[in-house]
């Protein structure tokens, strides 16, 4: 059993991007999975200022940011998690606000865990009005990179949630 940490960058609960994720979601929890769902959009999150506050905490810490928002709550999941799924629609070549911001603040639990922040696992699940996933895939692929984790699967495209579904319980 994984205990995977979604980050849900999606503005619409019903949208194309809804769809997919239920169905991912569908999958894993029926393969035993844990999830822990974020829907970003109605969380008060703040972006990174880059002041570097994160490298003066004490390591293992409850909030390794020094920013006291929403995004504590991602850090205790992230904490526990397996796997991360990053879920968006394509919002001007990219993944949308909200899940740029929330990937920029684990940063900070990335340095703060040291070498334990690199043990995790990746999915990316987006929908889009077009077909060109390319900056969105390269921003994931690079993520993964920099933090040594493996790439479990993406799923691209609206009106895939078989595919989703399989990933999920797959994953």
């Amino acid at each position: 059993m994984k205990n995977i940490l979604v980050l849900n960058g999606a503005p619409r609960k019903t949208g194309e991007t809804a769809k997919l994720l239920a169905a991912f979601i569908d999958g894993a929890e029926r393969a035993g999975h844990h999830i822990e769902s974020f829907y970003l959009q109605d969380m008060n999150i703040h972006g990174c200022t880059g002041c570097l506050g994160c490298s003066k905490l004490p390591k293992g810490c409850d909030n390794p940011c020094v920013q006291k928002d929403d995004m504590v709550e991602i850090y205790a999941a992230f904490m526990k998690a397996d796997m991360v799924a990053f879920v968006s629609p394509v919002y001007f070549f990219s993944i949308s606000g909200p899940l740029k911001t929330a990937t920029d603040r684990l940063y900070a639990a990335v340095r703060n865990l040291g070498n334990k922040g690199f043990e995790r696992e990746g999915v990316l699940l987006m929908t889009a009005g077009g077909s060109d996933y390319s900056q969105p895939i390269r921003w994931f692929e690079h993520l993964e990179k920099y933090c040594n984790w493996k790439n479990s699967g993406m799923v691209l495209g609206n009106g895939k949630t078989e595919e989703a579904r399989n990933l999920g319980s797959s994953v």
